[in-house]
């Protein structure tokens, strides 16, 4: 495999790493959007503050499907990337993922654009708990869940750590330990906002690059794709490595029809050491 265009782009520039859901296929995650995903519909803000059952449902699926999240381990275009910020070319990740599997593999500087699934927030008082002491909470009120609906088959978990589960109906959720309030993972679901100054963290990190490497992000949502728009405007290069088209394919100076792996893994190997000012 070779990209001399990809490699003559970053050689010698300071890149900022934006990814999405097509970097952790890899690691067994599905993507919402890759042209092999299957057809997925992401839970939305709106669902789980309005509809009881359906927030019963989703924690009884979490319950199940955080775990083998929290097993997932990095790929090789994971450690690529960590290599390539050990070594100066990386200056940092923005991760639309909520997967930790950039910090998992080493990367230092990683803003988690959509939060972690490793935290649980109260909606009503802003109180905050690991993912780990809730499961313990509801395990304690759901004895034997996880196992019995793990013994009916197979697992598959989505990118925001939910699982198929079948029948749900019997599942007791927790509400928060301070107040009684809703709890939620920690993470922006559609229909919510990132936190501004995430967003502004990101901002600034592009601002200060020579370049932005997508990898792995169809760019659909806005979210991630500001950031592209944002880059192009100051004239950063961008560039991106993306199965199928993306949103911003318009923008880039290079794109690179492949999957994630192989071609960090090529860049991990094919850059220089940058070193630093």
């Amino acid at each position: 495999m070779q990209a001399p265009e990809l490699v003559t782009l970053l050689q010698g520039r300071r890149v900022a790493v934006l990814t999405g859901a097509g970097m952790s296929t890899d690691s067994g995650i599905p993507d919402y959007r890759g042209p092999d995903s299957p057809p997925s519909n992401p839970m939305t803000i709106r669902q789980f503050t309005s509809d009881p059952v359906f927030r019963q449902r989703y924690w009884a699926r979490n319950h199940v499907g955080w775990r083998h999240m929290d097993d997932t381990l990095p790929n090789a275009g994971h450690r690529a990337l960590a290599a390539l910020e050990h070594s100066g070319v990386v200056s940092g990740v923005i991760t639309q993922n909520v997967d930790l599997l950039h910090t998992k593999a080493g990367t230092r500087n990683v803003i988690n654009l959509h939060g972690t699934y490793a935290e649980v927030i109260c909606l009503d008082c802003g109180h905050t708990m690991t993912r780990a002491a809730l499961a313990e909470m509801l395990e304690a009120a759901n004895p034997g869940f996880a196992e019995r609906a793990e013994a009916v088959g197979g697992i598959a978990v989505a990118p925001d750590a939910d699982a198929v589960v079948g029948d749900t109906s019997s599942f007791t959720i927790i509400d928060c330990t301070e107040c009684g309030g809703m709890l939620k993972p920690n993470i922006v679901y559609f229909g919510e906002s990132v936190p501004k100054d995430r967003v502004a963290h990101a901002y600034t990190m592009v601002d200060e690059a020579d370049t932005l490497l997508v990898a792995g992000s169809s760019l659909t949502v806005f979210s991630g794709f500001r950031f592209v728009r944002h880059a192009a405007g100051l004239g950063i290069p961008v560039a991106i490595i993306n199965r199928g088209r993306t949103r911003g394919d318009d923008l880039a100076t290079v794109k690179i029809d492949t999957g994630c792996s192989p071609m960090l893994a090529l860049l991990s190997d094919e850059l220089p050491i940058v070193m630093s000012a």
